[in-house]
């Protein structure tokens, strides 16, 4: 269901994902039995990150912040550091503070403090209008930015899962699940999005989505420049994909530039081979053709990958009571996909049928074609029921009720 415009402004979670540990009010009552209290230089850092000012202090005690801009709310007292006897007071009071604060940047600190987390942020610049010059957007644009923020995030979890020009269904599940715990939180006017990764969780996602922009950056720039693809090429092994690149294009389409900006969780410290302060990477309209001919180039290119699949029978189809006819499988083994379609021969068919009666698994071997997002498996051969015991028997055919959603998502508009 969609959020009101006028609903609060807190971070929402992403459709789909388990209530994010930061949503809890660890630090919305700092004065709670047990509630920990944050290192003071990582929430000097916090402050200094979401537009508070520092308005001097006692030197070489405490710092004193003021909200940003003209928002309005107490200023805070913050420790150097937790040496001096008073520390624990004033951070309590700060937290206090910063949960009463009406500044939109109060919330976004106190996330940050409760779960260290990695932040991707997303601007558009959208063509001024009426509304947006009165600092609003409209719905269909909110809603892009938010579909836009979404596919980057997911080609980053793919890319952190394996590199290769085109994903398809590959890798899909296990890619979700390591977004399961993030939130996206807009920021006034819907045309800023931010989203919090947490550290432990998502930090491969945030440092592998972090290559691969500035090296779509470099190579979208190398294709301006030269009318070369090369770039793309060798831009795959940093996590350059044609799912990036299609996000990308929905990000910019039908704006006048956008970009995204990657800080890291300053409780965590810099990532190994990155910079400590990341540049923004930002896109313009002139950027899409060069991202869309990566995309094709990637689709077109990706080969079919040999597979010796194990999965469970979930549906059988022929035109007639004889002749060849098409399986779908839910995959257990051999390949990272929920599900793959399989046209099998008279032969192999009966077999498929008949470990579908008895509840057995399927084994069999082919190629995995990029067409159709790596579901379809070609040139089946060797196909064999799988013989299991009573109780593996059992886990399996629980495991496919489980999961009749993956199925329903997975065939989606897959039939020929």
């Amino acid at each position: 269901m969609h959020r009101s415009m006028d609903e609060p402004r807190g971070p929402v979670e992403l459709p789909g994902a388990r209530s994010h540990p930061a949503m809890s009010r660890e630090y919305a009552d700092p004065g709670g039995e047990g509630a920990p209290l944050p290192d003071p230089a990582v929430l000097t850092a916090l402050l200094d990150r979401y537009g508070w000012q520092r308005r001097g202090g006692a030197a070489g005690r405490y710092s004193r912040w003021s909200p940003p801009g003209t928002a309005a709310g107490a200023s805070l007292l913050v420790p150097e550091n937790a040496a001096f006897p008073d520390a624990d007071d004033l951070l309590s009071e700060a937290l206090t503070a910063l949960s009463r604060s009406a500044a939109p940047s109060a919330r976004d600190v106190l996330v940050a403090l409760a779960v260290p987390s990695d932040e991707i942020r997303w601007w558009r610049e959208a063509p001024e209008s009426a509304a947006g010059a009165a600092g609003a957007s409209g719905w269909a644009e909110a809603e892009e930015l938010r579909s836009a923020a979404r596919q980057i995030l997911l080609a980053g979890a793919l890319a952190a899962r394996g590199r290769a020009g085109y994903h398809g269904a590959r890798h899909r599940r296990k890619a979700r699940a390591a977004l399961d715990s993030a939130l996206i939180g807009p920021a006034p006017g819907g045309r800023r999005l931010t989203a919090f990764v947490p550290v432990d969780s998502g930090r491969a996602v945030a440092v592998q989505l972090c290559h691969a922009l500035h090296a779509t950056r470099e190579a979208v720039d190398y294709q301006r420049a030269t009318g070369g693809m090369e770039a793309f090429d060798s831009a795959v092994a940093a996590g350059v994909s044609r799912e990036l690149t299609e996000a990308l294009v929905a990000l910019v389409r039908g704006s006048e530039g956008a970009g995204i900006d990657v800080r890291w969780a300053p409780a965590a410290g810099t990532p190994d081979g990155c910079p400590a302060r990341p540049a923004p990477v930002e896109f313009s309209p002139g950027d899409l053709p060069a991202l869309r001919s990566a995309g094709a180039r990637y689709l077109r290119e990706e080969p079919s990958v040999p597979v010796r699949i194990t999965g469970a029978v979930v549906r059988l189809r022929r035109s007639g009571p004889r002749g060849p006819g098409i399986v779908r499988l839910r995959v257990l083994a051999g390949a990272e996909v929920a599900h793959v379609r399989v046209e099998l021969d008279e032969e192999a068919y009966r077999i498929a049928g008949h470990a579908h009666l008895v509840g057995l698994p399927l084994r069999v071997e082919g190629r995995l074609e990029r067409r159709g997002g790596f579901r379809r498996l070609t040139g089946a051969s060797q196909v064999a029921p799988v013989q299991v015991d009573e109780a593996e028997r059992d886990r399996l055919m629980k495991a496919l009720q489980e999961n009749v959603d993956f199925f329903e998502e997975a065939c989606a508009g897959e039939e020929p």
